[in-house]
């Protein structure tokens, strides 16, 4: 009983806000400009000091360009394997594969790790989170880009790398991490207010994910069969990954259960949500959303039996 307790302490805030945000959209208590107003301050703002907080937390070591390395690797050939498995889901979908590969960790990953194992250890799924990080803004930006039309430059990748909000967050972050800056605030007399605000900054980042997500939950019917088949790959393809990245892992250096539970949850999260923003999509507009709503409802499905883990 107590264990149910513990759980539903974990998966119920998430359930409750995701449902305040359908019922938002349903009622119209936010509208579409409400919306991308929240989601603005979230992209903008919160998501980019999560990413701080958490990468300059993270100790740089060979554990850490271990980790950059395998995960890096895991979406390249993430990406590869959708194109491979294309045909599976019909040639009227010709952006599957990048619904194959990448995670949406700012979005969704942070929200539920900090639930799931506390705020005090996020720079665990940061570790991980870096070789994702710059996988999608380097191929797997590139390879949208090429598939819709565009004509992907160094310049281009460059620019949409150093001009988002987030991808700052986790550079500055990584600096401070790796020169020891991290260390010297948490030293210093003023860590603690430095920490008072950044926490207070961020504290709001979760609810507010998750509301958005409970807003834009769009699932399809007519597109059904095409989805399914498209999170059924996704999960098998991922789920061979893992277990080949976690050998990998523990093979070199020592097991730890919160590293783990980060890789996993890593792996069970939908593609980017920035597909749209990259690429025009119009054509598929509503594979890809369906997509990524009923993966979401997996990935909260697979947090679920997580923190029966977890407690």
């Amino acid at each position: 009983m107590n264990k149910l307790l513990s759980v539903a302490e974990m998966v119920l805030p998430v359930l409750v806000m995701i449902g305040i945000g359908s019922l938002a959209r349903k009622t119209k208590i936010i509208d579409k400009s409400g919306l991308d107003g929240l989601k603005a301050v979230i992209s903008r703002i919160t998501i980019p000091v999560v990413l701080f907080l958490a990468f300059y937390s993270v100790e740089y070591s060979l554990k850490s360009v271990l980790l950059l390395f395998v995960i890096y690797l895991a979406n390249v050939l993430a990406l590869g394997l959708g194109y491979l498995t294309r045909r599976f889901v019909g040639e009227n979908h010709k952006l599957m594969p990048y619904l194959i590969s990448g995670y949406e960790a700012g979005m969704l990953g942070y929200a539920l790790f900090t639930l799931l194992c506390g705020a005090e250890n996020r720079h665990y799924f940061a570790s991980v989170d870096i070789g994702q990080t710059i996988f999608v803004y380097t191929i797997y930006l590139a390879a949208l880009t090429s598939e819709t039309g565009g004509k992907p430059t160094l310049k281009g990748i460059t620019v949409n790398m150093f001009t988002n909000p987030a991808f700052l967050g986790a550079i500055f972050g990584m600096i401070f991490g790796i020169f020891g800056l991290g260390k010297l605030i948490n030293s210093s007399p003023f860590s603690a207010i430095f920490r008072s605000v950044l926490d207070f900054i961020t504290t709001p980042t979760a609810a507010v994910i998750l509301i958005i997500i409970g807003y834009e939950l769009s699932l399809k019917v007519k597109l059904i069969k095409p989805v399914l088949k498209t999170i059924i790959l996704r999960l098998v393809v991922m789920g061979a990954l893992l277990a080949v990245c976690a050998g990998i892992v523990f093979l070199i250096i020592p097991f730890n259960k919160t590293l783990l539970m980060a890789m996993i949850l890593m792996f069970s999260l939908p593609a980017p949500f920035i597909i749209p923003l990259y690429a025009n999509v119009e054509s598929e507009a509503d594979y890809i959303s369906t997509t990524l709503s009923l993966n979401t409802v997996v990935t909260i499905a697979i947090f679920t039996i997580l923190a029966f883990i977890v407690v």
